[in-house]
């Protein structure tokens, strides 16, 4: 049997600085494992989420996954950093990107990366995702994040000041 899973999404605007704003929730499709240990076969269930909540209730088994969009070409990123949850708690079931575009590469497009979680057992734990841009982080790649996630020290060109510090949403997971 597939566990139910969730999904919540942030969603920026074309301009720095957009709010965050909770967009449609959707259902992932688990019925062919991606291979990162999730179950085949079955049917899902979906229980909305908004990305703001950053309260989090499941059950043993329940999967959620949180989706963020993220821009490589404008060095927009988003990563998973600490703390990081309790593995007794809430497993991380990896991430996966899928491209505005679709299969057909567009330069300039952004995507859609979703960061998914099983329940584990009973108990509470949190974990932080760091969103950087270009004017937030420096040194970071697709796959690496920053060494500091503090503001830059190295003044922007539109700045007379060090770049403001990267956004950190930390989540807390309560397991009944």
């Amino acid at each position: 049997m597939i566990s139910p899973t969730r999904t919540a999404s942030v969603s920026r605007g074309s301009r720095g600085g957009a709010a965050i704003a909770a967009t449609a929730l959707l259902a992932l499709a688990t019925g062919c494992g991606s291979g990162t240990g999730e179950p085949a076969g079955g049917s899902t269930s979906a229980a909305n989420h908004p990305v703001r909540d950053t309260s989090i209730s499941a059950r043993p088994g329940e999967r959620f996954a949180i989706t963020v969009h993220q821009n490589a070409s404008t060095r927009e990123y988003w990563y998973l950093v600490g703390p990081r949850p309790d593995s007794s708690v809430l497993a991380g079931r990896g991430r996966d990107y899928a491209s505005d575009s679709g299969d057909k590469p567009v330069d300039g497009a952004g995507g859609r990366l979703t960061f998914t979680f099983e329940a584990k057992g009973k108990g509470t734990t949190r974990f932080t995702l760091l969103h950087c841009t270009f004017t937030t982080c420096q040194g970071n790649t697709a796959d690496r994040p920053p060494a500091t996630t503090g503001p830059s020290a190295t003044p922007s060109a539109a700045t007379a000041g060090p770049s403001p510090a990267p956004e950190h949403i930390t989540y807390t997971v309560t397991v009944d």
